[in-house]
């Protein structure tokens, strides 16, 4: 018999709607048991899929998916959801080239209502739906569903606001994992919230309302008495100030508290406000033990959890710059490192311990992080943000309006610039050589390997003015880094290799299958390592002695580096050909890094046959 005879009855939550009640927890016990062999086998999200087994449940129990509109918020936690909707089998190849996306995506399936990959939108998106209901007439239900991390977004709280006014018929569950809003809840508190999430209640509530809307005073009197009484049991008051109805805390692990409630609240009209408590890695006790480490997991055996590598390994240039940071920290007391909780992701794990007075974590709040780093850099201090590239687009405005134009001494260390592999679109950082050349008195460099990187830090963090160093994620070349912090010289690239009639002019992460590339073709190539300010000299000097230049480049191809060395060409009147060789126009799908390179021609293979293309001599038309 099948480990898994209920869950392999479920290919729709029609199927799920029609089980017995009784046989619900069973279900989410075989449910645990898959996600977490599942995700052994093809790496991917772990604790906070586990989190939400019987909150997924639940609500396809309840509500009328796909008619229903459920919103997940960043989508770190869908992975129950895309099982209950068709996708078990498919669950084999998770965030493979071709397979299943590790997020909700609107052209995977009908019940992912809603594309996301980037936190504090969902109440957003579902505002938008539940709206767009009452215009069209329809009684269809909206629920967003957000973690209590990504309520800490102002984006999360300019829904709410929005919401409450509208009067919106929409459902928001904060999915609280942490404990930290209220303290554990039990029985009594699951009791209340179905007490006060009952027709009885509610009813009582509005008639008493619709009768003291005679006697102003009085209303304002059983007003504050309410919120008095529920503050006493439930800390909701912030929630009713934006006009949400307020429910919770439940346990988000018991579905005889879970389901009625829901059901009670799916019949109820206007905005609603349900907390939930999860615990992150619930039934796998290594995951709840450790949540951040099963957060993002390879590969790994469930009956021994993730091992530590034997060796120290290959330091990836998130460890570069970690390393750097404490370097240049310790020389430097006017240091401070900021990041939009990533402390793991970005490498600030060993800084925020060693310098707990000089480490701000702001939360899931991109543009505060940018605008906060300004204002330190104001007064004297030096900030240096850590971001990945696919949030800096979030901090867009606040880069050009607070930090460009007053020209601050701000470093961005930009992670993940390039092609990410399996988190695929909404984290590929493919825009931001585009996005940030066009920005006055930014300085933008793209290092070639660790080494470098670490130079170009030093080089960025000397600098009097805004400096953006944005390397690839995971490791390079392996070139270790020295000690020390030197700097290298503003502007100017290096050549690599001497050949002839082609010049390769490589940025960052492709210098070395540009380098591989050159061998084989015996063309000159560069490490350009700035592409703002570009090397004008080097550029005008190569044009002067090649036939063919080749501007290659891990991000769009329009408005990226090699338009920064087009532009170069045009000013100073030189007409020879340019092959500018980049990510394409479109978004790019998820995928193993090095297969999406060499699917996209990016890799030296694909760089040979490009430029061997170029320079073929063209045949006579045959009439």
């Amino acid at each position: 018999m099948s480990a898994f005879s209920l869950l392999e009855k479920i290919n729709s939550p029609g199927d799920l709607r029609r089980l017995e009640h009784k046989l619900l927890p069973q279900l989410a016990t075989e449910l645990r048991a898959f996600l977490i062999d599942s995700v052994a086998q093809t790496g991917g999200h772990l604790s906070s899929n586990l989190g939400t087994v019987e909150l997924t449940i639940a609500l396809h129990a309840v509500f009328d998916t796909p008619e229903d509109r459920l919103v997940w918020d960043v989508g770190h936690q869908c992975y129950a959801h895309k099982i209950l909707t068709g996708r078990r089998k498919g669950m084999s190849r998770l965030r493979m080239h071709g397979g299943v996306s590790g997020f909700p995506k609107r052209s995977e399936s009908p019940f992912d209502t809603f594309g996301v990959g980037h936190s504090s939108t969902s109440i957003s998106a579902a505002l938008g739906m539940a709206l767009a209901a009452r215009h069209k007439g329809e009684e269809r239900k909206a629920i967003a569903i957000i973690g209590d991390g990504a309520m800490s977004a102002g984006m999360a709280f300019e829904a709410l606001n929005n919401a409450g006014v509208a009067d919106a018929d929409m459902l928001v569950i904060l999915n609280d994992n942490e404990m930290s809003i209220s303290p554990p809840v039990g029985a009594l508190n699951n009791i209340l919230t179905r007490l006060m999430s009952g027709r009885t209640f509610n009813a009582a509530r509005n008639g008493a309302r619709h009768m003291l809307e005679f006697a102003p005073p009085l209303l304002e009197l059983a007003r504050r008495a309410e919120e008095h009484v529920k503050g006493m049991i439930a800390p909701g008051t912030l929630f009713e100030e934006f006009g949400f109805h307020y429910y919770g805390p439940i346990d988000g692990h018991d579905l005889d508290a879970l389901i009625p409630t829901l059901e009670n609240l799916r019949d109820l009209k206007g905005p609603k406000f349900l907390h939930v408590i999860t615990k992150k890695g619930q039934g796998y006790k290594l995951a709840e033990a450790d949540p951040i480490l099963y957060h993002g997991v390879s590969r790994f055996a469930p009956g021994e959890g993730i091992k530590s590598s034997k060796g120290p390994g290959k330091l990836t240039y998130t460890q570069v710059f970690g390393d750097w940071l404490c370097d240049m920290a310790r020389a430097d007391s006017r240091l401070v490192g900021i990041t939009p909780a990533m402390r793991e992701g970005s490498g600030l794990v060993r800084f925020a311990a060693e310098f707990p007075d000089r480490y701000y974590d702001v939360g899931i709040a991109e543009q505060h992080a940018v605008t906060f780093a300004a204002g330190l850099a104001c007064e004297g201090l030096k900030p240096v943000v850590a971001i990945y590239s696919t949030f800096l687009q979030r901090a867009y405005d606040q880069l050009i309006h607070d930090v460009a134009l007053q020209n601050l001494p701000v470093v961005f260390a930009v992670d993940r610039g390039g092609l990410v592999g399996a988190d695929g679109p909404t984290h590929h950082g493919t825009f931001d050589l585009s996005f940030v050349t066009c920005i006055p008195n930014l300085v933008v460099m793209t290092p070639a390997d660790e080494a470098e990187c670490r130079r170009m830090l030093s080089t960025a963090y000397a600098l009097n003015c805004p400096s953006m160093v944005r390397y690839p994620r995971g490791g390079g070349t392996g070139a270790v880094p020295e000690a020390s912090l030197d700097t290298l010289p503003l502007g100017k690239g290096e050549i690599v290799r001497q050949g002839k009639e082609v010049a390769l002019l490589a940025f960052g992460s492709l210098v070395p299958a540009a380098l591989a590339a050159g061998e084989e073709l015996d063309a000159t190539v560069a490490n350009m390592r700035f592409v703002k300010p570009i090397d004008s000299e080097m550029i005008v000097e190569l044009a002067r002695n090649h036939s063919l230049l080749v501007s290659v480049e891990e991000n769009a191809i329009i408005g990226g580096a090699g338009s920064e060395v087009d532009r170069v060409l045009t000013e100073t009147g030189l007409k020879v050909p340019l092959l500018r060789l980049g990510l394409p126009d479109r978004f790019i799908d998820h995928g193993e890094q090095g297969q999406l390179l060499a699917d996209l021609g990016l890799d030296k293979a694909g760089i040979v046959r490009t430029v061997r293309e170029r320079i073929r001599p063209q045949q006579p038309i045959e009439e």
